[in-house]
């Protein structure tokens, strides 16, 4: 053997794999014995936790695996229960209470710090605490199959959230159910993460961006909320095969949200609009279904060169609001939307009805802008007004038009939700 190579031997049998010395030690559920065997275990070893309660808070501060069957790890009521402040741990398989309420220390059930990259939070019951599990800086962390069961002893505002992410790139929060609460899902200022099949109820919103860019957001499903999934002061947000089913305010909302793509979403039942876009540029708005909303979308304040095709508009109100002498064309390639209130002909059977659809006319203004214009809606003034719009197009105001409606609603993809 060369000089060096055997250097180099000596020097890796100095050093053996952590793995070479992990152990999985069963932890009984007598007074101090968790504790201790914190202090004890060595780096990569399995921390199995019997069945019953233990006493926390808890401070993990090397790589290991804390796995309970049964096991309930309880805390005084005050500051967080479970912190990770190492990497490469894993927290699976138990029931976590008794939080503290303080905002100010985002006081949580679980919470990972800084130091915890890549760990993995994944099959716990995480009830009645303020924050259900904060990843507060733990890049590539994972979140998955969690029950997560807020407060409602405070008004909604004023509450914790189900998963709270900031500055943790690359997370990946899967599988989990999130009810009660302030935010299902709350990400501030944290970059390339990825949402995957997650259920939401009983919430403010299900998803809540904040200066956010970069995300995934697939598979999920939000269930009467206030709002399902609003993306704020984020970009290259890339959402599909979402649900939002019976959401009180909107489904989704765009607010200063730019370059995102919207696409292959259901959102039904809500309470005021499907989608609600505010100042919201260049994004991609295909292949949803937008059903039985008061208004369909509501895309108002400058939001400029959005595409938007291949959307079903079902059973709204209104379609669209919007109020602007600027027109926009809601067609791509010859290929426009479906609306439901569109009577529309099409003779050489190509499946783009032959006259253009206005989902709006000059009388629609004058309500929107002056509401109590509503008690002449009836009058034969304005329904004069209203056909001679449809008789002579020229008259209607600048505004959006679909120069390619469709005859018929596009199918959600396989795989999207039906």
């Amino acid at each position: 053997m060369k000089p060096a190579a055997a250097i180099l031997v000596a020097f890796v049998a100095c050093f053996p794999a952590v793995t070479a010395h992990a152990a999985e030690i069963v932890v009984e559920a007598r007074p101090g014995a968790l504790a201790a065997a914190l202090e004890t275990t060595a780096s990569g070893d399995v921390l199995r936790l019997s069945p019953g309660a233990y006493k926390g808070p808890i401070v993990i501060e090397r790589p290991l695996t804390l796995r309970g069957e049964g096991a309930h790890i309880e805390g005084p009521g005050t500051g967080t229960v479970i912190v990770v402040d190492a990497p490469d741990v894993t927290v699976s398989s138990l029931r976590v209470t008794g939080s503290g309420s303080s905002h100010e220390t985002l006081d949580s059930g679980i919470k990972l710090t800084q130091k915890a990259a890549r760990a993995v939070i994944e099959d716990n019951i995480v009830t009645g605490n303020l924050h259900g599990i904060d990843v507060h800086g733990a890049a590539d962390a994972q979140v998955r199959r969690n029950t997560i069961t807020g407060r409602d002893d405070h008004r909604m505002n004023a509450r914790g959230n189900g998963i709270y992410i900031w500055n943790a790139p690359g997370v990946v929060v899967e599988d989990n159910s999130v009810r009660l609460g302030r935010d299902g899902i709350f990400v501030n200022t944290s970059h390339n993460d990825s949402f995957y099949r997650n259920r939401f109820s009983e919430l403010r919103f299900a998803i809540h961006f904040m200066y956010a860019n970069g995300a995934e957001i697939a598979g999920n499903v939000s269930t009467g909320n206030h709002l399902g999934y609003a993306v704020m002061y984020s970009r290259h947000i890339r959402m599909s095969g979402n649900v939002s089913d019976g959401d009180r305010d909107h489904g989704i909302m765009l607010n200063y949200a730019n370059d995102a793509a919207i696409e292959r979403n259901l959102v039904r039942d809500g309470g005021k609009k499907c989608l609600f876009m505010y100042n919201a540029n260049r994004n991609r708005i295909a292949d949803n279904r937008f059903e039985r909303c008061p208004i369909g979308i509501h895309f108002t304040a400058g939001s400029e060169r959005n595409a938007i095709s291949g959307n079903a508009f079902i059973g709204n109100r209104t379609q669209v609001k919007y109020v602007g002498s600027k027109r926009h064309d809601w067609s791509e390639e010859g290929r426009g939307n479906y609306w439901s209130d569109h009577a529309a002909f099409d003779i050489d059977g190509d499946g783009i009805a032959d006259q253009p659809f206005r989902p709006n006319d000059r009388m629609d203004e004058v309500l929107w802008t002056q509401p109590a214009a509503h008690l002449l809606v009836g009058s034969p003034a304005v329904q004069l007004i209203r056909w001679a719009q449809r008789e002579f197009p020229a008259l209607l105001p600048g505004g959006v038009v679909d120069t390619a409606p469709l005859m018929q609603p596009v199918p959600l993809n396989e795989g999207s939700p039906s």
